[in-house]
């Protein structure tokens, strides 16, 4: 049976809701970690197909084949990748920003602002940043923080830093783009006909997932204790299709991290699934 990896944020909520509702099947078993434990995984084997990090899989790429028209993007505020700072991003020049250690593709997204839009070269320091930890991160100097996924919505609502910015809504500012996070990607030693079923099943629940944003809203809510307005505006904000716009901003983003040496430049590869 095929092994399948899924972020347990919020965010994944339309691509999996119907299929956690026994509404969609999906021949595989399901496999819940964050995208860092998500990402080793896939690249160890011990997955055959899962959401990872955009970065991973342009450091990977020639061991997986991206999933067609299935993406957590935005074009715009994304609402759950932000900076919350104690002083404005421009005045950050030497100070300690603490990043997720759960993300990849946020922590190369900030460190590019921050040398590019922002102008400044902080020291950066991984923590342990899910919503359990957001308690203890006050005993840690620092004057700013990455924060990612449903962490990210609670530290906002609770509104203890003064500056908070918000990374897909900088860089769609920036270039004018949308900004892919996360991709699906199957192994290429994968069986390709069970791969293409998990496509296709993934791409159903999504579907009734947008049909259906306000019952996984309230679902939300209650995991998280933000209000029920707020999780439906965040996710209604979000994108899970990867057009040729998506695909515009996610190889940009490749080509910068590329001229930096971070990531290889080279081409994106697909699954067949005509």
């Amino acid at each position: 049976m095929m092994r399948v990896g899924r972020i347990g944020y919020v965010n994944c909520y339309p691509v999996y809701g119907a299929i956690d509702r026994g509404i969609v099947a999906l021949d595989a078993e399901l496999v819940t970690g964050t995208p860092s434990e998500l990402n080793g995984l896939l690249a160890a084997g011990a997955l055959q197909v899962s959401v990872v990090s955009a970065v991973e899989y342009a450091r990977n790429a020639g061991a997986y084949h991206l999933l067609p028209n299935l993406a957590v993007s935005c074009d715009g505020p994304v609402r759950s990748v932000a900076l919350f700072a104690r002083r404005p991003a421009e005045a950050l020049g030497g100070a300690t920003v603490l990043l997720s250690e759960s993300s990849r593709t946020s922590v190369q997204l900030l460190q590019l602002l921050c040398r590019d839009v922002w102008d400044v070269r902080p020291k950066f320091v991984e923590a342990r940043a899910e919503a359990a930890d957001i308690d203890g991160l006050a005993a840690l100097p620092h004057d700013g923080v990455l924060v990612i996924g449903d962490a990210a919505l609670v530290l906002a609502a609770r509104g203890i830093y003064p500056y908070r910015y918000d990374l897909g809504e900088v860089w769609k500012a920036w270039t004018g783009l949308p900004f892919v996070f996360a991709v699906w990607a199957a192994r290429r030693d994968a069986n390709a006909a069970a791969a293409r079923a998990v496509h296709d099943r993934l791409c159903a629940s999504r579907d009734w997932g947008l049909r259906h944003l306000d019952e996984l809203a309230r679902e939300a809510a209650a995991r998280t204790g933000i209000a029920v307005d707020a999780c439906a505006e965040y996710l209604d904000g979000l994108d899970y299709a990867l057009s040729y716009r998506h695909l515009e901003g996610l190889t940009g983003f490749f080509r910068r991290l590329a001229a930096r040496g971070v990531v290889r430049n080279g081409e994106l590869s697909f699954l067949s699934v005509a």
